[in-house]
């Protein structure tokens, strides 16, 4: 049942800022052949930053492909050859303004492994803090109007139950506490 389909053919359809589709023709374990398309994504990391308070912090920005905006956890696709565990790092700071002292791995999910093999890896960051002269600047990238709140646990889960967080990485993240 693991045994991968080998592709005969690959072609390359469309190469992205984020991602790139590949099309591959693989050969079924029924016998059949069949064209696959199949999203390449680098990777990503999904911070659960926790305030000294216990309070999650979340991000809230407008998604063009929904339309509207969105309470997400922060998060961010890794760069070329980039370690998960630093990017965790770039990625609170870039998203939230601090830095955390720590960063706990909770877990690895692939979000929609029927065409697309992202691998998402969280972290709990805690001990967050202001960043300093010494420390590296970090800044949003350019579709990122972010605007980040402070939330209980009991206010996040009652924002799920009731529609007003729709992101699932989001709901995964938060399921990993």
């Amino acid at each position: 049942m693991d045994t991968p389909a080998v592709p005969h053919q690959i072609r390359k359809a469309f190469k992205g800022r984020v991602f790139s589709v590949v099309i591959e023709t693989i050969t079924t374990r029924k016998g059949g052949t069949m064209n696959v398309e199949i999203v390449r994504h680098p990777g990503s990391v999904v911070l659960v930053p926790m305030t000294d308070q216990g309070e999650v912090v979340l991000v809230r920005q407008y998604r063009h492909a929904i339309g509207k905006a969105a309470w997400e956890l922060p998060a961010g696709t890794l760069k070329p050859n980039e370690e998960p565990r630093k990017a965790a790092a770039r990625e609170c700071q870039e998203e939230i303004g601090l830095i955390p002292s720590e960063l706990v791995p909770l877990g690895s999910f692939c979000p929609t492994p029927g065409y697309c093999d992202e691998e998402m890896t969280f972290y709990k960051a805690t001990g967050l803090r202001e960043p300093g002269p010494d420390d590296e600047k970090a800044e949003q990238d350019e579709d990122e109007d972010i605007e980040k709140e402070s939330f209980s646990l009991d206010r996040v889960q009652s924002m799920i139950r009731s529609g007003e967080i729709i992101d699932m990485k989001t709901v995964a993240g938060l399921a990993l506490l």
